[in-house]
C-alpha cells in the first residue's frame, strides 16, 4: 500500500496531493472502485453532483472503516445549482447522498460566465466554510478573470482550483496567477483522458529508462511541479499503478522535456463556453 505526500492549502488544512477521481463511474460501480482505491492506499476521493455517484462513493467510504479524519472527500455543485440559495441546498443534497457530516473540500464546477452565477454562488460556499460544514472551497475551470473577480468582489480566497492539466495543457499562466495568490492548482484528466499524451514518444522513451509506465512518468511530472492530482481508474491493476510513483523522480532533463509537450490543446470545453446547466 502506498501512502500520497500532502500539500498544505491557503487556510491551513493538508490534503493527500495524489487522490482518485471517479468521472465517469457509474453509481453502481463506484462503490467498489473507491474500495479499491482505499485499500491502494488512496484517501483522497473526488467526486461531484453531476457525476451522479455520490452515493456509491458515500457506500465505499463507510464501509471502509477507515476514521473519517484520515479521509479527504470533494464534491462539487454542478451548474443548475448555482445561485446562493440554490447552491446551499445542493450542498446538503450532496451531504445525504455521501452520508456524511462534513466534507473537506467543496468546489463550483464551471464559472458559466455568461450566467452571472458564480459570485453569488462563491458567497454561499463562504457561508458553508464560516458555518463550519466544509473545511476548504474552491472552485473548477476558473481561468484568471474568473478568480480576478472574486478577488474584488468576496473576501475567501480559493484554496484550489481544479482544471484540465496534462503535459498538452500546461496552463502556465493559470497556475503562475495561483502561484502568486496562495491557491493550490489540481489537475483533472492528468494522464490526458489516455489519449495522444501517454502514447507520445518523448514520454515513452523517458518511461522505458525508469523502468516506469507512461502514466507513472506523467504523474511523477504532476508531483514535482507542485500540482495536485486525481487520476481515475475503474481497473484495479491501473488504480495500484498510479499511486506507486512516489519512490522515484525525474531529473531537469527530463522535466524539461515534458515541458516541451505543451501544445494548448484542450480536451474539455473551454470555460469561457461552457454553458451546460442540464
Amino acid at each position: 500500500m502506498s501512502e500520497a505526500p500532502t500539500i498544505t492549502l491557503n487556510n491551513g488544512v493538508v490534503m493527500p496531493q495524489l487522490g482518485f477521481g471517479v468521472w465517469q463511474v457509474p453509481d453502481n460501480e463506484a462503490a467498489e472502485a473507491v474500495s479499491r482505491a482505499l485499500e491502494a492506499g488512496y484517501r483522497s476521493i473526488d467526486t461531484a453532483a453531476v457525476y451522479e455517484n455520490e452515493v456509491g462513493t458515500g457506500k465505499a467510504l463507510a464501509a471502509s472503516g477507515l476514521p473519517r479524519e484520515e479521509l479527504f472527500v470533494t464534491t462539487k455543485v454542478w451548474n443548475s445549482e448555482q445561485g446562493h440559495n440554490s447552491t446551499l441546498r445542493a450542498f446538503d443534497a450532496s451531504l445525504d447522498r455521501l452520508a456524511l457530516d462534513y466534507v473537506d473540500l467543496y468546489l463550483i464546477h464551471w464559472p458559466m460566465p455568461m450566467f452571472d452565477t458564480y459570485v453569488d454562488t462563491w458567497r454561499a460556499l463562504e457561508k458553508l466554510y464560516a458555518d463550519g460544514r466544509v473545511r476548504a472551497i474552491g472552485v473548477s475551470n476558473f481561468k484568471p478573470a474568473h478568480l480576478r473577480r472574486l478577488a474584488e468582489e468576496t473576501s475567501v480566497v480559493p484554496a484550489l482550483n481544479q482544471v484540465e492539466l496534462h503535459p498538452a495543457l500546461q496552463q502556465g499562466e493559470l497556475r503562475a496567477y495561483h502561484s502568486e495568490h496562495s491557491i493550490t492548482t489540481e489537475a483533472w484528466s492528468p494522464l490526458g483522458q489516455g489519449k495522444d499524451v501517454l502514447a507520445d514518444p518523448v514520454i515513452g522513451r523517458i518511461a522505458e529508462r525508469y523502468g516506469r509506465t507512461p502514466a507513472q512518468v506523467i504523474l511523477r511530472w504532476h508531483l514535482q511541479l507542485g500540482n495536485v492530482v486525481i487520476p481515475k481508474s475503474v481497473t484495479p491493476s491501473r488504480i495500484r499503478e498510479n499511486i506507486d510513483v512516489f519512490d522515484f523522480e525525474l531529473d531537469e532533463d527530463d522535466m524539461a522535456a515534458v515541458a516541451g509537450l505543451d501544445s494548448g490543446t484542450r480536451l474539455g470545453p473551454d470555460p469561457d463556453e461552457m454553458d451546460w446547466r442540464g
